[in-house]
C-alpha cells in the first residue's frame, strides 16, 4: 500500500459547493484540482473555508499559486489583499 497524501484525506466542504457550480464538488480532490480550489477559496471563501484552505495547502503552496496566476485570475481588490497578507512583492 502507497503513501496517503494528507490531500486525498480531505474532502471540501459543502459551503463551498456554490462556488463550484460546474464542478461536482464530490469528485474535487484537493491534491488534483488544487489550481481551481485555489482560486475559488482565495475569491469567495469566508474565514472559516479560508483557514480549512490553509490547512489543506502550505502557505508556501498558496503563495506559489498567487504568484504564478494571481494576476489573471484574481480579480482586484482580491489580487492586492492576498499579495500583502501572504508577503508577496512584485
Amino acid at each position: 500500500m502507497g503513501i496517503i497524501s494528507m490531500h486525498n484525506m480531505i474532502s471540501i466542504p459543502q459551503s463551498l459547493a456554490p462556488f463550484f457550480q460546474e464542478y461536482d464538488v464530490k469528485k474535487l480532490t484537493p491534491e488534483r484540482d488544487s489550481h481551481t480550489i485555489i482560486e475559488r477559496v482565495l475569491q469567495f471563501g469566508n474565514r472559516a473555508e479560508l483557514r480549512w484552505l490553509f490547512t489543506v495547502y502550505t502557505q508556501t503552496e498558496i503563495s506559489s499559486w498567487v504568484r504564478q496566476f494571481g494576476r489573471d485570475k484574481l480579480p482586484q481588490p482580491h489580487r492586492t489583499f492576498w499579495r500583502i497578507i501572504l508577503e508577496i512583492n512584485e
